[in-house]
Parts: C-alpha cells; sequence; structure tokens
C-alpha cells in the first residue's frame, strides 16, 4: 500500500513524496533472509530510476516460516503519479538463493491527478 504524503511534498518544484508500506510473508517451510532488493521507479514521465541496496530500512531480516516482516520506506518523484516494481534477493538456511518478484504499485498524489 502506498500514500501520498502532502506535509512533505512540494509541486510547485516538482517534489512529490509517497510512503510505501510492505509485509513480506514467508509462506515456505523453512527461514529466509531478505540480502538485497531492487527496484524499478517509473514517473509519470516514464522516467525510469534503479535502487539496488542492501536489505531494507537497515535491516537483513530473517523471516521464520509462516511469519511475515512487515517495513515502511519512501520515495520522492517529480510527477504526481509513479509505479515501483522490483524483487527481493533472499536466501534460504542452507544459504540457497532464490528471487521475489513484487508485483507493480501505483503511487498517485489523488487530489493532482486530473
Amino acid at each position: 500500500m502506498a500514500e501520498y504524503l502532502d506535509a512533505q511534498s512540494n509541486p510547485d518544484a516538482s517534489k512529490y513524496v509517497f510512503a510505501y508500506h510492505i509485509t513480506v510473508m514467508n509462506q515456505g517451510d523453512r527461514p529466509a533472509t531478505l540480502m538485497t532488493r531492487h527496484w524499478i521507479i517509473t514517473d509519470g514521465d516514464q522516467e525510469k530510476q534503479e535502487v539496488h541496496g542492501t536489505g531494507v530500512v537497515g535491516q537483513t531480516p530473517t523471516i521464520q516460516a509462516g511469519e511475515d516482516f512487515q517495513y515502511t520506506s519512501g520515495v520522492v518523484l517529480d510527477t504526481p503519479v509513479g509505479i515501483m516494481e522490483g524483487s527481493y534477493q533472499m536466501v534460504d538456511h542452507l544459504g540457497a538463493p532464490f528471487d521475489i518478484p513484487i508485483k507493480p504499485f501505483l503511487l498517485s498524489a489523488k487530489h493532482m491527478v486530473h
């Protein structure tokens, strides 16, 4: 889920700030650790930026089977609308890597969209 942060944004300067809330669920039968992330962020002008980094919000959480990890982060766009998608790179308890795709989700400053 994403939300527009009106108080932190400045449309006159083409600065639109969004928070997004993520839940990573481990639906497997063994623990897994979130090692890195890869985001593709596309603004309303179809300008893309890619973000690669270690973990999320300064953490590389290990998520037990059947449990989840929740976090909130943010992104700044030059346009009132955009899309985020990407993947998390995980490792299981034996060190075997696997990816989790993140489906595209909308970033929208609703009151700014015509």
